[in-house]
């Protein structure tokens, strides 16, 4: 039998997950999470075999909640969220699987099964942005005063603006943004600032 946790802080998601999974004879839904920080408790009790787990939870994200539970249990992240750093940084966290919370039933059973095994199970789509993303990982390599300069850009804050509130010149405001735009494959400062947020570079 396959012991399952369900980490989700809508109890709708968790109530529907646990009826697509009821009707099958080797696998057994036996607890509940509504955060990170509750799932890290209730795995220490329950030793669940995998973990069904959202991503972004309010009390504790699943990214986090993953660090602690990849020794003692398979964790899949369930999402709706397939940024390229989303994926990545949930796959650095040590989990097993990926998919999306519009997988299909029988490719979700399929998928928990795997897991148990200790397989990596992921959603095509999310295979291919892995694989791009260690290929070629535009955006990835933004340093910090980089991404600072871009969170002024979103707020609307001209290059003098920036310049001022960052004790640093115009013209290196300009440089900065410069090799943003380099490293994210963009043209200007709007697609520099989307691009960004859609990768899960910059949350505003």
């Amino acid at each position: 039998m396959i012991r399952v946790m369900l980490v989700d802080d809508h109890p709708v998601v968790r109530s529907g997950l646990r009826g697509m999974l009821a009707n099958e004879p080797d696998i057994e839904v036996t607890g509940e999470a509504g955060s990170g920080e509750e799932a890290v408790v209730t795995a220490a009790s329950l030793a669940p075999d995998v973990i069904l787990m959202d991503l972004r939870m309010p009390g504790g994200d699943g990214v986090a909640a993953t660090k602690r539970l990849a020794a003692t249990a398979n964790v899949v992240v369930l999402t709706t969220f397939e940024t390229d750093a989303d994926i990545v940084r949930a796959v650095a966290a040590g989990a097993v699987g990926y998919l999306l919370k519009d997988t299909p039933t029988a490719d979700l059973v399929r998928a928990i099964r795997a897991a148990a095994r200790g397989e990596t199970v992921l959603a095509p789509s999310v295979a291919a942005r892995l694989v791009g993303a260690v290929r070629s990982p535009r955006g990835q390599g933004l340093s910090d005063r980089e991404l600072e300069v871009l969170r002024l850009v979103a707020d609307g804050a001209s290059n003098a603006e920036i310049g001022r509130r960052l004790h640093i010149s115009e013209a290196t405001v300009k440089t900065h943004l410069l090799r943003s735009y380099q490293k994210l494959g963009v043209k200007d400062r709007t697609a520099a600032v989307t691009s960004a947020i859609r990768r899960g570079l910059l949350e505003l």
